[in-house]
């Protein structure tokens, strides 16, 4: 990938962040115009492993159409469980797609013009500029649609707020509250402080109401997505309760039930199975306790409909 061809396509500040890179809270001081060399293991490129459309999402996010999802490469958190893992891991990172800018925006495109109005950045908080570039491209080119940022949470405070007017949609993970669970699960020991702040930053900018279309799809808003864990009922119950009294209950949630363990964690002695429907039953209790009345539970068989296959051409097929 050439990465110096690539590097017109950012303006002066984001090249010089990427000189330097401190665009997510690791801050690794990288110069990925010379490599991936940090945490996440992506360089300077746009580093996109799938653009493909997608309709797995919330009914609200995907629409009846489905959502146009950028899945990006790589990843700043190295969850042990991650459902992206062929994509997300260093050594496994997949650049099948995305390696000319122009060639990129022609793939949106054609799925924009099959009548789906949203495009979702998925774990997007390590490659913020590639995300501002994608934006300003289609702008370019005539197409404002709506931009939906799907990240894992463990986003920079000051990124975040750069984002302010790119972005539609706020879809993030808020995983964890306790350090030590953070630790052990996604090699990150602060990841509740850096969540929550970065959070309700997203808070700030869009408040609690989520606004639709004609059709029902969000265009506007704000949406905490919380994954429960197997023996972690009562972990997502701290989660509803920091949601509830840090922000509002009145907010947009998504509590999913869909964790499917990967071979990852075949042998892990917690997380080698899905979760119990009485578990998953006990935070659903307690979100209708806080007073949460917006947003969305699943199935217990959901985890069916999840197990993604980035070899293929659109991994959800």
């Amino acid at each position: 990938m050439n990465t110096v061809k690539q590097a017109d396509i950012y303006d002066r500040n984001d090249k010089l962040i990427l000189g330097n890179c401190t665009i997510c809270p690791r801050e690794c001081r990288v110069n990925r115009f010379e490599g991936g060399t940090g945490y996440c293991g992506t360089d300077a490129g746009l580093n996109i492993a799938s653009v493909c459309i997608h309709k797995g999402e919330e009914p609200v996010i995907s629409g009846r159409e489905g959502i146009c999802n950028i899945f990006f490469a790589g990843c700043n958190l190295h969850c042990l469980y991650c459902q992206n893992h062929e994509i997300s891991q260093n050594g496994s990172i997949i650049r099948n797609t995305g390696t000319d800018f122009e060639a990129v925006l022609d793939q949106i495109v054609k799925i924009l013009s099959e009548g789906i109005p949203a495009i979702g950045f998925v774990s997007p908080s390590h490659v913020v500029p590639q995300v501002k570039a994608i934006i300003n491209g289609l702008i370019s080119r005539g197409h404002k649609p709506i931009t939906v940022y799907n990240t894992n949470g463990y986003d920079k405070l000051e990124t975040i707020r750069s984002l302010s007017g790119l972005i539609d949609v706020y879809l993030p993970d808020y995983k964890y509250v306790t350090n030590t669970i953070s630790s052990e699960y996604s090699d990150v020991s602060d990841y509740p402080e850096i969540a929550l702040k970065a959070i309700k930053e997203m808070y700030y900018q869009k408040g609690s109401t989520l606004s639709t279309d004609q059709n029902g799809r969000a265009d506007n808003g704000l949406l905490i997505r919380h994954l429960v864990l197997p023996d972690h009922a009562e972990e997502s119950k701290k989660v509803l309760h920091s949601i509830a009294e840090e922000l509002s209950p009145g907010v947009h949630l998504s509590l999913m039930s869909q964790y499917i363990p990967t071979v990852q964690v075949k042998h892990h002695p917690v997380l080698n199975r899905t979760l119990f429907k009485a578990e998953y039953e006990a935070v659903v209790e307690t979100m209708e306790a806080l007073g949460f009345r917006n947003g969305w539970v699943q199935n217990m068989d959901s985890n069916v409909n999840y197990r993604p296959d980035f070899n293929r051409e659109n991994p959800f097929e």
